[in-house]
């Protein structure tokens, strides 16, 4: 990531797919090209559906993490 991108955070911890993904794009729509989402998630789901449902908009799904049971998912606009 470039020290200039724009990073911001969505916690969706306790929110379950498909709201999860619905509340993302919402957010996606609303930032300019380049900038950069960072999801924080709890829904096992989520892991699989998010990424596949970004890709399909046309973002870029830049990282993919996971640690104790939460989900950390950094998508480009």
């Amino acid at each position: 990531m470039k020290p200039t991108t724009k990073l911001f955070r969505l916690d969706l911890r306790g929110v379950k797919c498909p709201l999860n993904w619905a509340r993302s794009k919402v957010r996606l729509e609303q930032m300019q090209r380049g900038e950069m989402l960072e999801l924080v998630l709890d829904d096992p789901r989520a892991l699989r559906d998010i990424p596949q449902a970004a890709e399909a908009e046309g973002y870029s799904v830049v990282a993919v993490e996971s640690h104790n049971g939460v989900c950390y998912l950094t998508i480009e606009k």
